[in-house]
């Protein structure tokens, strides 16, 4: 099976503060990881290095055996954490740009999933609840032909209504060449579609496993398990 993502003793420090120590992790194809930790941990770090924004300041990281660089930016699709998309813009309008940006964009895939989303093309940004907009900026991701996908807290502060529907898309876009991580700390909602696990505390991995496993060895849910590493935090 191809090793879509490999992390190996990477660390980040920005100016005072150590931002990630000694990370290694390796991520197959066609599975789904849950990154998880509170706020500061490191996810969002660790998923901007991995997508080529930001270098790490030790360590390697490398996507489909690739050191990252422009080649592997070719084949990784970030969710950031925050909308970037002008508030001018409509539906339509976005997926003519991310057309014109990204040469693996599938403008047909991207009309399909606007309708399994329920947006409307021509409903500007500026008009859109933060529901919406998170769904509106998945729909871009994944409409790319990425081999990796990189989700930045794709459910926070959305309604329980958006919050299924975005899973249920996460779910349909599922492909067994590609990888997902996802970066959460809503755990509850989405730990059954999760294949491994790996939970960051203060820049450093504090477990990391299939989740399966994971669950039979300490007899508790992923939710659980999240509760029991950081509740002294």
């Amino acid at each position: 099976m191809e090793t879509i993502l490999k992390a190996e003793n990477v660390s980040k420090r920005f100016f005072k503060k150590q931002a990630l120590r000694g990370i290694n992790l390796e991520l197959k194809a066609g599975r789904i990881l849950g990154l998880m930790g509170p706020n500061g941990s490191g996810k969002t770090t660790l998923l901007k290095i991995a997508a080529g924004l930001q270098k790490p300041s030790s360590g390697n990281i490398s996507v489909c055996g690739l050191n990252i660089g422009s080649e592997t930016k070719a084949l990784t699709a970030l969710l950031p954490d925050r909308n970037t998309l002008p508030r001018w813009m409509t539906a339509s309008d976005a997926c003519s740009f991310y057309a014109d940006y990204f040469d693996d964009f599938d403008s047909g895939k991207a009309r399909d999933m606007l309708g399994f989303m329920k947006l409307g093309a021509t409903e500007k940004v500026s008009a859109m609840s933060k529901g919406m907009i998170e769904k509106l900026n998945l729909t871009l991701t994944f409409s790319r032909k990425a081999k990796l996908f990189l989700l930045d807290e794709p459910l926070g502060g959305i309604d329980p209504v958006a919050r299924e529907r975005i899973v249920s898309a996460i779910i349909k876009t599922y492909s067994e060449d590609s990888s997902i991580i996802i970066s959460t700390h809503l755990i509850h909602d989405i730990e059954t579609m999760f294949d491994d696990v790996c939970f960051i505390k203060e820049g450093e991995i504090a477990l990391y496993g299939e989740a399966e496993q994971l669950r039979s060895e300490h007899g508790v849910s992923i939710d659980q398990l999240y509760i029991k590493i950081f509740q002294d935090l």
